[in-house]
């Protein structure tokens, strides 16, 4: 099957598989070219590479070795990427560590990990790591030494054994709702691989400037962030945090023309009283997003190039993406090509039964983007991963004829009112619609007779005003009755139910907020649900 563009069309192999050889190349081909913007501070790819250079030659004069485990907890930041890479021109394994963790998260992280080493910040966004690690590094005997990013910046140079293509680089823990998340494995070659594809299919060249907000904690961060603009030659442009207020005036400032975000930084973006399209020069990026905000993102930020994907941290990340060219109205609709080399179907869940197109199930992905496994983690793995190298992903999709696939939901977040499926995407998105709300979530709560009903959370755009009773009769005209909310409830923001630091909002927690906010808990204790 033949792609839309000649560019998406033609996969090519990038010249480098590691993560050091491409900022190496990078710093010899665009030498002058700026690598990296943060609020404050520039560089260009040769300084970063003689920052990246120091760096490992201070960690391994502090005793990391090849193979060693490497934590870094701090904010986005020019600090976090020299000491990734550092890391890497060794040898070592970056693990990183998200920085909204409380005291016995973040020693779970370094414990299951066998960090080694751990390069970190003494405070970040008025939390104390210093004062939380004090309180948990008793009993993390592995962990040999804590360092701060102004150490690595002694004079030196590094020239030891690098790494293999298929040496792990990273370790990313899983943002799951279990009590114990899973360190994916990735390697250069499969991170290196999908930042290719991923800048190739955007139509990243050589000079772009790209704001990704994307915290360096997730692989949204590194692989899609940090490593595509290494390899494509573009300026990577991020925020320690999301301050909408900030982000928009460094989009104006640095004139990015990509971006990369999800629904949420999208609609908080729009939604901002300094919102200002006429300033921005954007013509494409990333939108992980449903159609009512990808529609928006196009008529209202101007990104007719933009592209929609599917991934997740276990396939490098990205698994599926759009070509820039694509037909528009596909696009937008979240349908995505897998990327060369990779295949994206999708089967009825647990089995091998593949589905025509147009029949949800569960989306399967194998080859060259698949982690490693889990980290001391064997029976998850093979849970995961089957015989076959199918990756088992979860996640609730569907094909069209020509071979692109849609994310639909988590299969695991599917509602079932009165024996009827729902995916919880497809109210949000009608909820969204409507001129009055900002953001809308939904979760399922307990219900007598139909077993599970919708519930949703709505926040509202500054100064509009809407009822409960105005949105449940908008959704009546729009979806089947079984899918209309039977709660409304209005929220000013979803901080403190459960965003994370990429702007995500934990639906199992607002389920737990929900079932005490509408006092439904004691149906659960009775066995309702």
């Amino acid at each position: 099957m033949a792609f839309p563009s000649h560019l998406a069309g033609q996969p090519g192999h990038p010249p480098i598989f590691t993560i050091p050889d491409a900022l190496r190349r990078a710093a010899k081909q665009w030498p002058e070219q700026e690598a990296m913007v943060v609020p404050g501070e520039r560089i260009r790819y040769a300084d970063l590479l003689t920052r990246a250079e120091r760096a490992a030659a201070s960690l391994h004069r502090l005793g990391l070795r090849h193979g060693d485990h490497l934590a870094i907890c701090m904010g986005n930041s020019i600090d976090w990427v020299v000491a990734a890479y550092g890391a890497n021109f060794v040898g070592a394994v970056v693990v990183p560590v998200n920085t909204r963790f409380k005291a016995d998260e973040l020693k779970y992280c370094l414990a299951q990990s066998d960090s080694k080493f751990l390069v970190m910040v003494d405070r970040f966004l008025n939390i104390d790591f210093k004062a939380m690690l004090a309180s948990v590094r008793h009993e993390l005997p592995r962990l040999q030494a804590v360092v701060s990013p102004a150490e690595l910046s002694r004079p030196g140079t590094f020239d030891g054994e690098g790494p293999a293509p298929e040496d792990v680089a990273l370790i990313q823990y899983t943002s799951g709702t279990t009590a114990y998340p899973k360190g994916v494995m990735l390697t250069h070659r499969s991170m290196i691989l999908d930042a290719w594809h991923f800048g190739r299919r955007q139509g990243m060249k050589q000079g772009d400037r790209y704001f990704s907000g994307r915290p360096l904690f997730h692989v949204a961060g590194t692989t899609l962030s940090m490593i595509t603009s290494c390899v494509h030659g573009a300026c990577y442009i991020t925020a320690p945090s999301f301050e909408v207020g900030t982000v928009l005036r460094m989009m104006e400032d640095e004139r990015c023309t990509m971006t990369s975000a999800n629904d949420t930084m999208y609609v908080m973006l729009m939604n901002h009283p300094g919102f200002r399209p006429e300033k921005l020069r954007l013509r494409g990026g990333m939108c992980a997003v449903s159609p009512e905000v990808a529609r928006q993102v196009v008529e209202r930020l101007g990104m007719r190039e933009m592209c929609v994907g599917y991934g997740l941290s276990e396939s490098s990340p990205n698994a599926a993406l759009s070509p820039y060219d694509d037909d528009l109205e596909k696009r937008v609709a979240g349908y995505a090509f897998p990327l060369p080399g990779l295949e994206v179907r999708i089967f009825k869940p647990d089995t091998h039964e593949e589905l025509p197109p147009g029949a949800p199930g569960e989306i399967y992905v194998r080859g060259w983007s698949l982690m490693k496994g889990y980290y001391n983690m064997p029976e998850a793995t093979a849970k995961t991963i089957d015989a076959a190298g199918w990756l088992h992903t979860g996640d609730l999709g569907v094909a069209d004829a020509d071979g692109r696939v849609a994310f639909i939901d988590r299969l695991k977040d599917m509602l079932r009112v009165g024996g009827e499926n729902v995916a919880p995407a497809d109210v949000e998105g009608v909820l969204n619609a409507h001129p009055a709300v900002k953001l809308a979530k939904v979760v399922g709560v307990p219900d007598p007779r139909l077993v599970e009903v919708v519930a949703a959370y709505v926040q509202r755009k500054e100064g509009a005003s809407a009822t409960p009773d105005e949105l449940i009769g908008w959704c009546k005209e729009r979806i089947a009755g079984f899918k209309v909310p039977r709660y409304v409830r209005f929220v000013e923001n979803f901080d403190a139910i459960g965003m994370t630091a990429s702007s995500k909002i934990q639906r199992n927690k607002l389920r737990e907020y929900a079932l005490v906010d509408l006092g439904l808990s004691s149906n659960v204790k009775r066995g309702v649900k």
